[in-house]
């Protein structure tokens, strides 16, 4: 597990809180790291073992992708309290002003963002406090 964690799982997690994380991005992601599992665990896909029984006996809980909402949140809050004056608070609030083409528009950064925050019930003004912030988005990642 050590060896995933230091080589896997941070070399897909690199960069993951600016994604803007769509349902393609999460089934690849996702799929990379069970290959991981899979992998570590020395468990083909030929033997049919469905990845929730592997994921209970190498004792990981949760998904990648629930950690990279957890850092998509907390980069989130460290921009929310930055001085207005920041130029990535001030990219962060700036909409383009084109027409956009015909069809449903793509999800952006900020809608991921806010149904991760609307799933784990915080409000817009919990910034400043940041111990009741950590209960809802998750504590820093661990030393492994």
């Amino acid at each position: 597990m050590s060896i995933y964690n230091v080589l896997i799982k941070s070399s897909l997690l690199y960069g993951s809180e600016t994604w803007r994380l769509t349902e393609n991005n999460k089934r690849r992601v996702e799929g990379t790291e069970m290959d991981a599992l899979r992998r570590s665990s020395r468990i083909s896909r030929k033997e049919r073992i469905r990845n929730v029984t592997i994921r209970q006996e190498i004792g990981v809980e949760e998904t990648i992708v629930k950690e990279i909402e957890q850092n998509q949140l907390t980069w989130y809050d460290h921009v929310q309290r930055m001085a207005e004056r920041r130029l990535l608070k001030i990219a962060l609030k700036w909409m383009p002003k084109q027409n956009r083409a015909r069809g449903r528009p793509k999800k952006n950064w900020m809608e991921v963002i806010r149904k991760a925050i609307n799933e784990r019930n915080l409000n817009e003004g919990q910034w400043e406090d940041r111990k009741q912030l950590s209960l809802g988005v998750g504590q820093r990642r661990k030393m492994y």
